[in-house]
């Protein structure tokens, strides 16, 4: 396509404006002519004309009409009328699933979240780890017994690491300046499973985690040992 400003030589800027002002939804939305184009590969058969969108929100857009001429004597026919963005034109944001664009406390009461059938955070039931399962692997895989899907390694994986390396792992203020460790807490219960070893649940009102996973390592003000000595 040539970009060059040319003459109207298809006379046909009056049709092409008329079509752009029946497609907009107010006259003011049409501005002025920017350009003409010819395709040259359909040897000038074929014009764009290009008009200033006036709308709100299509700052830089244009109305971009296409006319066809069968041969030098037939009348111009209109063949398409859209929107099209310039150099300048704000543009949406490039498209993002929804799974990339979910941040933690996004899903709120009511909210479905619906987990793909090959999240690699997920295996079948009867893969799950002996430990992290009341029932043994035999009965799993015979009986079809237990939950269709438990955490993968991976999955496993990536929430110990999330979890040791937020606010309720030893690395933050509060752990630093722990009288003692919470796997030392009278408070502290450990969890189930192959993650047993490191991670536990907070049971003392007066902490700031009580009822959420800290790490064994973790710690705050309110240990139980935290004993008050007096004189």
């Amino acid at each position: 396509m040539s970009s060059t400003k040319v003459k109207d030589k298809f006379g046909a800027l009056e049709i092409a404006r008329a079509a752009a002002l029946e497609d907009a939804p107010k006259v003011e939305h049409v501005g002025e002519l920017v350009s003409i184009t010819f395709d040259e590969a359909e040897e000038s058969r074929i014009a764009t004309y290009l008009f200033e969108a006036s709308l709100p929100a299509y700052v830089g857009w244009c109305w971009a009409v296409t006319v066809a001429k069968v041969d030098d004597a037939s009348s111009p026919t209109i063949c398409d009328v859209v929107l099209l963005p310039g150099a300048d034109s704000l543009l949406a944001p490039e498209w993002i699933a929804y799974k990339d664009r979910l941040l933690p406390g996004d899903v709120g009461a009511g909210d479905i979240v619906p987990t793909s059938a090959d999240d690699e955070r997920l295996v079948p039931g009867f893969a799950s780890l002996p430990e992290d399962e009341d029932l043994d692997l035999t009965q799993l895989f015979e009986l079809g017994l237990g939950r269709a899907r438990v955490l993968s390694i991976t999955g496993r994986d990536l929430a110990a690491n999330r979890w040791y390396a937020g606010d309720r792992g030893p690395n933050n203020p509060i752990s630093q300046q722990a009288p003692k460790p919470c796997n030392s807490c009278g408070f502290f219960i450990p969890i189930a499973g192959s993650l047993r070893s490191a991670f536990g649940v907070c049971a003392n009102v007066l902490s700031p985690d009580d009822a959420r996973v800290v790490s064994v390592d973790h710690g705050c003000g309110a240990h139980s040992e935290a004993l008050v000595v007096t004189d």
